[in-house]
């Protein structure tokens, strides 16, 4: 990632319902339960949109707006339209984000972030991202992982894995801190 943006970058991979969010929203709850300031970017593959049609918000952007902000005393939300522009990489928009100690990237599977690999034996695919990807460090599964160098977890050991996933981004449990 580039220098300017300072936080470690963890990922969460595997295909399609291998159980990224879940883990991500448990990895989130466990971390931040810690005492440390989570951010999170998730990555589609598809359009989305987290506008309802017939707000302002989303009447300023169909109107051509390439920006809009959203702002209220609990949150604010910025909305880019890209208008046939080039997807951001994941680097620009880790530049984006607020100050914080660690970003878990959910999705971003051909990025070179480490991260963990979800294998869930019901997914449609079982190709393992690990066998061609150096910066898989570790595997999520539910069921015990077979030929794996990597250190293997099972996917409910979500304080196991929050613990490794800590050490791999260098950051110490807040409660281990001398009072």
């Amino acid at each position: 990632m580039s220098a300017a943006h300072k936080a470690p970058v963890f990922g969460i991979a595997g295909w399609k319902n291998s159980g990224k969010t879940t883990l991500t929203e448990r990895l989130v709850a466990t971390i931040s339960g810690r005492g440390f300031k989570v951010a999170t970017v998730k990555h589609a593959h598809h359009a989305f949109d987290i506008d309802q049609e017939g707000t302002d918000s989303h009447r300023h952007r169909a109107a051509g707006a390439i920006e809009v902000a959203l702002v209220s005393s609990r949150r604010w939300a910025l909305m880019h339209e890209l208008r046939g522009a080039q997807e951001p990489s994941l680097g620009e928009i880790l530049e984006r984000l607020s100050p914080c100690d660690i970003v878990l990237v959910e999705g971003y599977k051909r990025e070179g972030h480490p991260k963990i690999e979800l294998r869930r034996h019901s997914t449609l695919n079982a190709e393992r991202l690990a066998d061609g990807d150096s910066s898989v460090v570790a595997i999520a599964t539910d069921k015990p992982a077979a030929e794996t160098r990597l250190p293997a977890f099972d996917l409910d050991d979500i304080e196991g894995i929050a613990d490794f996933v800590l050490a791999t981004c260098g950051l110490r449990k807040v409660a281990d801190d001398p009072v």
